[in-house]
């Protein structure tokens, strides 16, 4: 199954209410999320916050997995963990579900949404300035 199938699929799922494991790539929400390895369980987005992490169409032309980096009315602005800079913007209408929990090889889930998880979230938001020094010891220790 294409990358595409498989969005479309967990899209339709989510909005008739069904929550929906999901598999993703990248490094992009490092060391949140580790792509390939983890899974997400997404559900209908209700409630939006920044630091929540969602699924959305970005730019007209792709999905993403990103945390919420700014709500200003009917626009969203959106950043993976991983990245540098400020990412992708989309309206509200364009977040196609959103991710409450991790889960990871061996089955254990780890929320997304716990007032500790979005303190985490919140914290490395604060270290942009030495992020790519902290993601680069991350990538060693942890062999990714």
């Amino acid at each position: 199954m294409t990358d595409e199938v498989i969005i479309a699929e967990a899209i339709r799922l989510v909005e008739s209410g069904v929550s929906v494991t999901f598999p993703v790539n990248g490094r992009s929400m490092l060391p949140f999320i580790v792509g390939g390895r983890e899974k997400l369980v997404l559900v209908k987005p209700e409630n939006l916050k920044v630091g929540h992490v969602v699924l959305a169409f970005v730019e007209g032309n792709r999905y993403v997995v990103h945390r919420i980096v700014k709500i200003s009315g009917e626009n969203v602005t959106l950043m993976g963990d991983g990245n540098l800079a400020f990412g992708e913007r989309c309206k509200l209408s364009d977040v196609k579900a959103q991710a409450i929990r991790v889960v990871d090889e061996q089955g254990r889930h780890r929320s997304l949404i716990s007032r500790w998880s979005l303190f985490c979230a919140k914290l490395w938001a604060l270290c942009l300035p030495i992020r790519r020094y902290l993601l680069k010891i991350y990538l060693i220790t942890h062999k990714v």
